[in-house]
């Protein structure tokens, strides 16, 4: 069990090419566009939740930071659904690894960050020397300050795959221990089948919330850049 821990977090190969590409292409297929005058249930659900997604995250932006709206609506969309495809069995969780959620994350800071020091110049340069500061903190200020910002986007990316990490390794640890009790105490190995019923649940909302948080974040920064 302990050899196999991190196999579920290993880049899933196919004649020795890796499908990660395809993965992250695969959320794309369940979201349907149509046409018709009279939609689906699915469609219609599909476009409440993209509407309460763009009230939830909009209503604070002004009117350049709501161009963004579509980009978070996708990244959402994309992230939560990563999540939840990841918690299938012998399935690959594409946010599970710190390289994609940097790739994720250090663009879209970039951009907040660029459209800060474009339209909203000496606000965000004020940001690295607070008013009334003493002169003699003035440059260890700056430099806390500066750390402070460009470790934004590593803190996005390393708190979305550390939980969705630690979910999947709970999850595992406790269905080794299930099936390796099965034969030894049945009591103890229902017990532990109902702890990851459980766990199983919390990790459905954990993998929604954590989409919500990553955005949620996201938009923060927009908004204090626009």
């Amino acid at each position: 069990m302990n050899e196999n821990l991190f196999a579920s977090f290993m880049t899933p190969t196919l004649l020795g090419l890796p499908v990660t590409i395809m993965i992250i292409m695969f959320p794309s297929i369940l979201y349907s566009n149509s046409n018709r005058l009279i939609n689906n249930r699915a469609v219609t659900l599909q476009q409440w939740l993209i509407k309460l997604i763009l009230k939830q995250m909009m209503t604070i932006h002004s009117m350049k930071g709501r161009t963004w709206s579509l980009m978070l609506v996708t990244l959402i969309l994309f992230i939560g659904t990563t999540n939840l495809l990841g918690l299938l069995p012998h399935s690959f969780t594409p946010t599970t690894q710190l390289s994609m959620n940097l790739a994720m994350a250090i663009p879209l800071w970039t951009g907040t960050v660029l459209l800060g020091f474009r339209h909203k110049t000496k606000m965000s340069l004020a940001h690295f020397l607070p008013q009334g500061t003493p002169m003699a903190l003035i440059p260890m200020l700056v430099v806390i300050e500066t750390i402070s910002l460009f470790i934004q986007p590593v803190a996005l990316a390393v708190r979305l795959t550390a939980n969705i990490t630690a979910g999947h390794l709970l999850m595992h640890l406790i269905g080794g221990a299930t099936s390796a009790l099965i034969s030894i105490s049945p009591p103890a190995a229902l017990t532990t089948f109902i702890i990851l019923s459980l766990l199983t649940i919390l990790e459905f909302a954990v993998a929604l919330i954590q989409a919500y948080v990553f955005t949620l974040l996201v938009s923060l920064y927009l908004h204090d850049n626009t």
